[in-house]
């Protein structure tokens, strides 16, 4: 754990060198998995320390930085307050480290409110248009309100017991059950708390759109794991309801998205079908759940960051996030529409993907926990091909386009940005022993 807050100490002299500060956190994340580790939270004190759940979640943290300012280097070129922009990157990782190192309940609940103070930063200071006023308005609102009865109940177990993870008392209280789990249900978000997520990525730049789809999605899930260490004894008889929606969100949202003409907004509406995928699997109370849960959200991280990355790469060349102008692409970016391909393939959990295993775990602890949930399951998985599909096909190809720029090529960095994310994401499944829970 020190080494890892030594480093982001060190790096905040290097707000001013981008190359220098993406190349170190790059060198971080590749020393980080020759490291000998203990799971067993080995802590640098009393409230600090990981296991291989916020472990993997900390390396996709510092990844995702790591991808976000080389994407973000438009921001440099025109000197749009890079410095700034930096500093509010790094204040963000931060927190998102203290979020996943913590063993306490109500540090937990401390970091994980401050990430919203840098996220709408990005949101407000750097978005693209006028309305990412009213994105931030909804982020903040849906995020504090729900984030109410959480701290009230954190309050009450603290009169109770202890709110350090490894102390906590079981519960068996209704109150306290939809107090804590609704914070989570908001950040992950869960079908019907999830109208401030579309418009967050909309008006969000680049950078904020991938730690919002990368990182800031996983925070509900880490917290879900932690709040059923202590809440399974009651959460039996009442975790029908959320995986009956979260189960209803795979179809309802798939079919959804099938419907949209704006390339952010129908990645974002897969983010919330996936993610619901990953509240029935963690609900299940099934370790197949919790295992594959891990996986659909390491993999989700890579593969929706990199669908904004490519829809940020046509934005700067049309100025537009239309599918109904941004058609033929494959004319004028062959290459591209190669990346175009195996994202979009990622995205529908084909093989050889992160994604593919966890929805495989996922799907086996569902129906171990209720074979009605078999049709919903197969009814989301059919529609998740058909949008990735639809996706694919409008945007690759059809008449080409007026609107679009085709002088502005695509750069080595911009292809490199793809590959980085592209490389964990089809390779890891080699070693996926590395992400054993038991």
């Amino acid at each position: 754990m020190m080494k890892i807050f030594m480093f982001m100490l060190f790096m905040i002299p290097l707000v001013s060198k981008w190359w220098l500060l993406s190349l170190g956190i790059c060198v971080f994340v590749v020393n980080m998995f020759f490291q000998p580790l203990n799971f067993y939270y080995s802590n640098l004190s009393y409230s600090y320390g990981f296991d291989i759940i916020s472990y993997w979640l900390l390396v996709l943290s510092f990844w995702i930085v790591f991808l976000m300012i080389m994407a973000s280097f438009l921001i440099k070129k025109m000197n749009n307050y890079k410095n700034e922009f930096i500093f509010m990157n790094l204040f963000l990782l931060v927190m998102l480290v203290l979020s996943f190192s913590t063993s306490n309940f109500f540090l937990y609940y401390l970091y994980f409110e401050s990430i919203i103070i840098p996220t709408l930063f990005l949101v407000f200071g750097w978005g693209y248009q006028p309305e990412r006023l009213f994105a931030g308005f909804y982020l903040l609102f849906y995020t504090l309100m729900a984030s109410l009865p959480l701290f009230m109940s954190l309050l009450w177990i603290n009169k109770n017991g202890s709110l350090s993870y490894f102390m906590v008392d079981s519960f068996l209280n209704f109150y306290l059950y939809m107090g804590l789990i609704m914070a989570f249900l908001v950040s992950l978000p869960m079908m019907f708390f999830h109208f401030w997520l579309p418009k967050a990525h909309v008006e969000a730049p680049i950078s904020g759109s991938m730690i919002l789809a990368g990182v800031m999605l996983k925070l509900g899930g880490y917290g879900f794991y932690r709040v059923y260490i202590f809440m399974y004894k009651y959460s039996i008889y009442l975790n029908y309801f959320p995986i009956g929606i979260s189960l209803l969100s795979l179809f309802m949202i798939g079919l959804l998205c099938l419907f949209q003409f704006d390339i952010k907004t129908l990645i974002a509406y897969s983010s919330v079908s996936h993610m619901g995928l990953v509240i029935g699997g963690i609900l299940s109370l099934n370790v197949s759940g919790y295992y594959g849960s891990l996986l659909m959200m390491l993999g989700h991280g890579l593969c929706s960051s990199g669908l904004f990355c490519l829809a940020n790469f046509i934005y700067e060349r049309s100025n537009s996030r239309s599918l109904l102008i941004n058609k033929g692409l494959i004319t004028c970016f062959p290459l591209l529409s190669l990346f175009w391909f195996i994202f979009s393939v990622n995205n529908m959990s084909s093989p050889l993907s992160l994604n593919f295993f966890g929805e495989i775990f996922l799907i086996n602890s569902l129906m171990s926990f209720s074979m009605i949930s078999m049709p919903m399951l197969f009814m989301g998985a059919f529609l998740s091909c058909c949008y990735s599909i639809y996706f694919y096909c409008v945007t690759q190809h059809g008449a080409f386009s007026s609107f679009l720029n085709v002088s502005l090529f695509i750069s080595f960095r911009e292809y490199m940005l793809l590959l980085f994310h592209l490389f964990p994401l089809n390779l890891l499944f080699m070693k996926l022993d590395l992400f054993m829970l038991l």
